[in-house]
């Protein structure tokens, strides 16, 4: 119990260094200098300022100098990256890989951030994702995974594209692909790529004027397919041997 505590504590604390990365890095901006400020007034914030999930409640939700609303999410990414961890940690123990496949989901975690408000991502962060995968003990496994499952939906977003006379798939998918092949390897790859598909499906109908990011589906898919992969291989069987 103390060690998932300690990891739940670890994640939140990670998970408000991504709301830097989440905030700065689509800006250009450095995610080290300045000291962490209220974004709207640009005050230097206090160390009680940045508890991470306690500072919102005691802040009222709100910015200690301006009152200008701080905005949930903020709290949200915290909780989400401190489950996180605790998830991957009940899934994988106390390994050394165990930091990596963590800091690949939660770069995964930002991407799929940034990618709902700028319907963009950041090479910078795409890559990080896929190299935090690569690392593991099986690296040339994973980097070969990797390659296909890149390769893979590049040729299946050329033919698309050329069917649909428009780009069907960014360059970012394509990393994000090559980021998922490392950490599920195959078939786990395709069936992530399907349950990816399927959660995107009732939203893209609903947003289908205003599109919606496809990064955040291709990052739940990974996490759901990770965790359950057992489930799922056992899944895969049934349906080969109906």
């Amino acid at each position: 119990m103390i060690e998932i505590v300690s990891i739940f504590i670890l994640g939140i604390l990670i998970g408000s260094f991504l709301n830097v990365v989440i905030h700065r890095i689509p800006l250009e901006e450095s995610i080290v200098f300045p000291a962490s400020h209220c974004p709207r007034c640009k005050e230097k914030l206090y160390w009680w300022h940045n508890i991470p999930l306690l500072s919102y409640l005691l802040l009222g939700a709100k910015c200690h100098f301006c009152k200008e609303p701080i905005s949930a999410r903020y709290p949200m990414v915290e909780l989400i990256s401190g489950l996180l961890f605790v998830g991957l940690y009940l899934k994988v123990g106390l390994h050394w890989e165990l930091l990596f496949i963590y800091a690949s989901f939660a770069a995964l975690l930002a991407l799929s951030m940034i990618d709902f408000d700028y319907m963009a991502v950041p090479d910078s962060v795409n890559f990080a994702a896929l190299i935090f995968a690569l690392i593991h003990p099986d690296f040339l496994d994973s980097l070969k995974y990797a390659a296909i499952a890149a390769l893979g939906l590049f040729v299946i977003g050329f033919i698309a594209s050329k069917i649909a006379k428009k780009d069907a798939l960014g360059s970012a998918d394509i990393i994000v692909a090559g980021t998922m092949g490392a950490l599920l390897g195959f078939p786990l790859f395709f069936v992530a790529l399907f349950l990816s598909a399927l959660l995107a499906m009732i939203p893209s109908l609903i947003y289908r004027e205003k599109g919606v990011p496809f990064v955040p589906f291709l990052a739940l898919a990974t996490l759901i397919v990770y965790i359950f992969d057992s489930y799922f291989l056992h899944l895969l069987e049934e349906i080969l041997h109906v």
